[in-house]
């Protein structure tokens, strides 16, 4: 029988909707809470859970407890072998400890559920002692060790209990400076390398740098200027190639927040996700997002950009939606499709199929969006 570990870091993602980057730190942590930042970790693993729900009888899951895994497995109709207790609230020692006692208790698979602190605090914890497969659940997910979404990340797991893998291999766990990453600057760092399975078409990509192009972006910034609507919301997402519109309009824009703007002038900086539900609620014209994808992941929605909830989505429709990228992003993405997570699979669907991409002045690529 194998035996599956399943580890969720209860407040993982906690501070993505109220624009805080990540939720490293308990001020941090006490921040989001104080902002109304709801827990998304434990509703994104249910939906890993799902696929893996006809295997219950012939695949022993080890979890630990509480918030953990425990609660969430027992709901959903598993009977896991709890092998220890966390803190309340939770801590990084707690993720670390679980990673240690899921392994010395024989789990040959570790699924977790975080973003990127949690993986470094895995990797820190068992290295390479453990074949692992993340479930996108945090802010920020750089690292490779994580599968395209929550669904990806079942059907992989599903495909390792069926023997499917074709053994293992090394994926590197990245995390950045949160507080560098709040003011503005990315410093990501390679950590180290966990082994995950060697299954192809689920796992995500490491995050890439992209060279700048210049004239590209100064093109394709100022035919989104140009083409700006008198007295309609344009809801400016994060990235540098974002930031080339927010320069275009002289505006001290922010580089890894979501900006609104109207009439060429700021109307808010660094919105959070509920003030850009009550921009929608208030504004009697149209909205739009512009948003780009990021790098070598092709993520567009759902990685540093939760701000851009399933509701506010849904509210500016799929046709308001601009997306922005530099011809050799595209090109990074070596004919792999951009992908959406929202966390809304209905949402997901209906994002999917080919948008426009701007690429310079005038100038578009028609490009595919899917959802894994």
């Amino acid at each position: 029988m194998k035996r599956i570990g399943i580890l969720i870091n209860p407040i993982a993602g906690l501070g993505g909707s109220v624009a805080l980057k990540g939720s490293d730190g308990a001020d941090i942590l006490q921040k989001a809470r104080a902002l109304g930042a709801l827990p998304q970790s434990a509703q994104r693993a249910r939906a890993t859970l799902a696929q893996l729900a006809p295997y219950r009888s012939e695949v022993a899951f080890l979890t630990y407890g509480g918030a953990m895994g425990e609660q969430l497995l027992t709901e959903l109709g598993f009977a896991p072998i709890v092998v220890g207790t966390p803190h309340t609230p939770t801590r990084a020692a707690d993720t670390k400890n679980a990673a240690r006692a899921l392994r010395d208790a024989g789990a040959e698979l570790l699924l977790f559920a975080g973003g990127d602190g949690t993986a470094r605090d895995i990797c820190e914890a068992v290295g390479q002692s453990i074949l692992v497969l993340g479930i996108p659940a945090g802010v920020k997910m750089h690292s490779s060790v994580y599968a395209l979404n929550p669904l990806s990340a079942g059907l992989a797991a599903a495909e390792y209990i069926q023997g499917k893998a074709a053994g293992r291999r090394s994926a590197e766990v990245m995390d950045i400076d949160e507080a560098q990453f709040r003011n503005g600057q990315v410093r990501a760092r390679l950590y180290g390398s966990m082994d995950i399975p060697a299954l192809s078409g689920h796992m995500q990509s490491a995050k890439s740098p992209n060279a700048p192009e210049e004239d590209e972006m100064l093109g394709m910034a100022g035919y989104i200027v140009n083409g700006m609507r008198p007295g309609e919301l344009y809801f400016l997402g994060p990235g540098s190639t974002t930031f080339a519109i927010k320069a275009d309009l002289g505006i001290a824009g922010t580089l890894l927040g979501i900006d609104v703007v109207r009439d060429g002038a700021p109307v808010l900086f660094d919105a959070t996700e509920p003030q850009l539900w009550a921009l929608l609620q208030e504004a009697k014209a149209s909205a739009h997002i512009v948003v780009t994808l990021i790098g070598g992941q092709g993520l567009l929605f759902g990685r540093g950009n939760q701000q851009f909830s399933p509701r506010v989505l849904r509210h500016v429709g799929r046709s308001s939606i601009q997306v922005v990228a530099t011809r050799g992003k595209l090109r990074a993405l070596e004919g792999r499709p951009m992908m959406v997570d929202t966390g809304d699979s209905e949402l997901d669907a209906a994002l999917c199929g080919y948008m426009d991409i701007v690429v310079d002045y005038e100038q578009t690529v028609f490009y595919k969006v899917a959802d894994r």
